[in-house]
């Protein structure tokens, strides 16, 4: 679907300078949006939404369905007479490293014992109206809360790498344990769903403030699921998974821009046989799902769709699998003829192949460009704007690049500031990279673009957010409070005025006179 056009920034919802050590959706979310209505940005992007797991990456999510515990705001919950605001104030102790950046650990040993606490001061308490928004959250959610219920309980019970190695008649589903398992923890199980709620309602009053803002919301959708995570072990059947229920063959991407190694990200593979067999029945859910959360969905990993890097699970590395291929248009015409107004973005970053780019032009999804990727070669010429598309969505850099500064200073090659001299010079200072990226970016014919947030503030290497195949240090970086100066949202709306991305209908001209 043909985007509109229009900007906006990514800043995922952790990297918010919320109160509790990690960004939630409490008033710096607001306060945020406000920043973008004043700056004429019209699309908020966040990265998956879910709950994590192995490195805290939004991207080795607990759940396809479920979202994160840890960005429900405990201030909202305390005005809402959940829990006392002198209660939520523990959380607030400064990290033990005395940075902004989000000590995981600590956030989660200080502000989920508070949650579970709320929750369970909301199931004893009386909250007439909320219980029933409650009770009919569960309804309609029931065909993928009460399993995430289960999983969340049993996942904290036996602090295991992975439901693997619970006790067989767990790690198995048997009906009778999962029964006894209701009867005689219902409370602790219903502070997941909980939880669940809490975040639903959160979520979606930030999404109404924003609507009225004339505010969207991108969403990514990551193609693979972790192992361990609630899908895997509800429905093993859909995965490629032996006897044992360990997984067969896992994925990853061959040697490339990020890696020489290649990436071996160590997903289960997909039995898409399965899925086709049922009609793509779980996919069919999970848009559904993604739909309830955002206004447009990014697919990450495009590409797996048409053809994946298969990889056998005993390979330590990425360098020796194989491309699979993947029954995308399949895929998509049933979620075209099932979800109608699913409006999509293909991630179609590394190697595309004529059969990729077939697949995404089928159902007119917009690809994405990313400016630092265009300045190497001729080759890489198809990022930079000259050859740039309508229907395209074009980013300064990703959450998986570095900074703008950062990859000026840092990362690009001689040959790659000469050629940006070329382009867009002159660069007489380092800063001076991050304004020109950002007009070209803004002023090309792209409908949409998208600037991460640590490039508006103008920072560096220190800000970046993910360094692919780095098993630490990721996901951590948040603005400091006083970041957002007056001045930002004011030269962003100028610009934005300027290359027609502020939602600005113009009046249509007069036919000239006749005679004239």
């Amino acid at each position: 679907m043909p985007l509109e056009r229009a900007s906006g920034i990514l800043l995922h919802i952790t990297s918010l300078p919320s109160r509790g050590g990690i960004g939630d959706l409490g008033p710096a979310a607001y306060r945020f949006a406000d920043f973008l209505h004043a700056a004429k940005q019209r699309v908020w992007q966040v990265l998956p939404l879910s709950p994590t797991g192995y490195g805290n990456s939004p991207y080795a999510a607990l759940s396809a369905f479920a979202g994160n515990p840890l960005l429900i705001s405990l201030e909202l919950l305390a005005d809402a007479g959940w829990i006392s605001h002198d209660r939520i104030a523990s959380a607030d102790a400064a990290p033990a490293s005395g940075s902004n950046r989000v000590d995981f650990i600590e956030v989660v040993a200080r502000k989920v014992p508070l949650l579970e606490e709320a929750a369970l001061n909301f199931l004893r308490g009386d909250f007439p109206e909320m219980k029933r928004r409650f009770e009919r959250f569960c309804h309609d959610n029931c065909a993928w809360l009460n399993d995430w219920a289960y999983y969340a309980f049993l996942r904290n019970r036996f602090s295991t790498d992975s439901w693997s190695a619970w006790p067989v008649e767990f790690s198995h589903r048997e009906q009778a344990a999962l029964d006894k398992l209701q009867e005689s923890a219902g409370e602790q199980l219903a502070v997941h769903q909980v939880l669940q709620f809490v975040f639903e309602e959160q979520w979606q009053r930030l999404r109404h403030y924003c609507r009225e803002r004339d505010i969207r919301f991108i969403g990514d959708v990551a193609i693979f699921v972790n192992y361990d995570s609630a899908d895997v072990w509800i429905h093993p059947e859909i995965f490629e998974l032996n006897e044992q229920r360990a997984p067969l063959r896992v994925s990853g991407v061959p040697p490339d821009y990020f890696s020489q190694s290649g990436q071996r990200w160590g997903n289960p593979l997909y039995r898409w046989d399965v899925l086709a067999n049922d009609e793509f029945g779980w996919w069919i859910a999970r848009m559904r799902r993604a739909m309830q959360l955002y206004d447009v969905v990014r697919l990450d990993h495009f590409r797996g769709f048409e053809a994946f890097w298969a990889i056998k699970a005993e390979h330590e590395t990425a360098m020796h699998g194989e491309w699979i291929k993947a029954p995308g248009s399949a895929l998509f015409r049933k979620l075209r003829d099932e979800l109608s107004g699913l409006s999509l973005i293909a991630e179609d970053l590394g190697l595309i192949t004529p059969e990729v780019n077939s697949l995404r032009e089928e159902f007119a999804m917009p690809g994405m460009r990313i400016l630092q990727f265009g300045f190497s070669d001729r080759a890489a010429h198809a990022y930079m704007p000259h050859r740039f598309v309508e229907n395209t969505v074009v980013y300064t850099g990703t959450h998986d690049n570095n900074t703008m500064l950062g990859w000026w200073r840092d990362g690009a090659t001689a040959v790659e500031r000469e050629h940006v001299q070329t382009y867009l010079g002159p660069i007489e200072r380092d800063e001076d990279i991050v304004g020109a990226m950002i007009r070209a970016a803004a002023s090309s014919v792209a409908n949409l673009c998208i600037f991460p947030m640590q490039d508006i503030l103008g920072l560096g290497s220190e800000a970046r957010m993910n360094v692919p195949a780095a098993g630490e240090g990721n996901w951590t970086w948040r603005y400091p409070k006083d970041a957002l100066r007056p001045d930002y949202p004011v030269k962003l709306a100028a610009l934005m005025e300027m290359t027609d991305r502020d939602g600005y209908i113009a009046p249509t001209p007069d036919p000239p006179a006749a005679g004239a």
